[in-house]
């Protein structure tokens, strides 16, 4: 069977993005070849990598990637932005399959101590995560 690929995109490709592709490799990788990027990738948030491994989410493959290390190269059954300034600047292009938009507050925007930093990254983390399982079951996916 030939996984279908998915494509998550945000801005920077340093936090919602990696939340997505890890969770969605998770919970149904045996479906889904997973990809995330970012219009304008900033590397990997450090408080990214600690919420993921908190709920014994790999995070070994991921790093920040740009959008043209994929466009037109790689056919993706979807391409699903993750955020406003993604969806409305990702071009349409060739290889390019359905298109859906989640919308999510960006947790690396928030200043505050790092306690209340991990619990803002958390709650994206687990809204993420909802919206994948959701999104599963309407795939007919019964997610890990």
């Amino acid at each position: 069977m030939q996984k279908t690929r998915v494509l998550f995109l945000c801005s920077g490709n340093s936090a919602r993005s990696q939340m997505a592709e890890a969770i969605l490799r998770k919970r149904a990788g045996d479906y889904f070849e997973v990809y995330s990027a970012g219009l304008e990738p900033k590397g990997l948030n450090p408080y990214t990598l600690s919420v993921l491994n908190e709920i014994g989410v790999d995070t070994s493959e991921l790093s920040s990637k740009a959008l043209s290390t994929f466009m037109g190269k790689q056919h993706f059954g979807y391409l699903i932005t993750v955020c406003s300034k993604a969806e409305d600047n990702c071009p349409i292009f060739p290889g390019m399959g359905m298109r859906l938009h989640w919308p999510f507050d960006d947790p690396a925007a928030f200043h505050g101590n790092e306690q209340e930093t991990l619990l803002v990254f958390r709650q994206v983390r687990d809204q993420i995560d909802a919206k994948i399982c959701e999104w599963l079951s309407t795939q007919g996916i019964t997610s890990a």
